[in-house]
């Protein structure tokens, strides 16, 4: 209950910020415009329209999640606000998962806004390149479809600010904004870039450099595989990603991540002094 409380209050200062409105707006601008803006991909602009959707909704969604972890716990405990709660029959850890919680329904406020904009642009945007290619009416029907296509790849980002989130939070306890976006951003790379470097290493083969082989199965360890969750290329091929064989097994690998990730956020604040 003490948690729930946590979250609630976190969730509404999330909402409230001047931040959380300036992205939302500055987001669903750009998928706006982007939707008549010419990709010169014959007559397949939907294609790169959706992974750059995708895109935009991810960057603007963790940009949120970042602001919030810092202006909620890092600048809470040095501004010795957290003390005050401390002091209550709350312990940290209530404090902690309070916290991450209360971000998580402030960044899907996020998300969910950013998503439904995204979705009917989408519809349009289909619908709009048909009419200019003088579409079938059977081609126009199919502008449903497309809407469903990208569904899948909202929940996977979703999936991805999460353990994004989480990793913040652990951070916000030690160190403050600045610092956390460098580090943010920082594994936010290394977590896509890791898959690559070690599928090409081991490619490879004999002629690959050991040391660059061994940092990147040492990154593809401690870091997240944030690639898991970029189905953005996939999606602007036409592909549909199975929600059974493909975002339920992602749910699983967010959530413990994001418990991991918890846990080490549990350690760092455990004899952080907060008086």
């Amino acid at each position: 209950m003490k948690t729930l409380t946590i979250a609630l209050a976190t969730a509404r200062e999330a909402v409230r910020q001047p931040a959380f409105w300036a992205l939302l707006f500055i987001a669903s601008l750009f998928l706006i415009i982007s939707v008549f803006v010419p990709y010169f991909t014959f007559n397949e602009d939907i294609k790169m329209y959706k992974d750059t959707g995708l895109a935009t909704v991810l960057l603007f969604s963790l940009i949120l999640a970042l602001l919030t972890s810092s202006s909620s716990v890092a600048e809470e405990i040095e501004g010795k606000t957290a003390v005050t709660m401390l002091s209550k029959p709350i312990n940290r850890r209530q404090f902690i998962l309070g916290k991450y919680f209360g971000i998580e329904l402030g960044v899907l406020a996020m998300f969910a806004s950013l998503g439904v904009v995204f979705m009917l642009c989408v519809y349009y945007k289909a619908d709009y390149d048909l009419r200019e290619t003088a579409g079938t009416a059977d081609e126009l029907k199919r502008s449903g479809a497309h809407v469903m296509q990208v569904l899948p790849g909202l929940v996977l980002g979703f999936f991805e600010v999460s353990v994004m989130t989480a990793i913040s939070v652990a951070i916000s306890t030690r160190l403050p904004l600045l610092a956390n976006f460098v580090v943010c951003f920082s594994i936010f790379l290394l977590g896509h870039l890791t898959p690559v470097l070690v599928e090409a290493t081991n490619q490879a083969g004999k002629g690959r450099n050991e040391l660059v082989a061994f940092m990147a199965r040492l990154f593809s360890w401690a870091f997240p595989s944030l690639e898991f969750f970029n189905a953005g290329p996939a999606i602007s091929t036409g592909a549909v990603i199975p929600w059974v064989a493909y975002v339920l097994p992602a749910l699983g690998y967010s959530v413990m991540y994001s418990m991991a990730a918890i846990l080490f956020a549990f350690l760092l604040f455990e004899n952080r002094d907060v008086a």
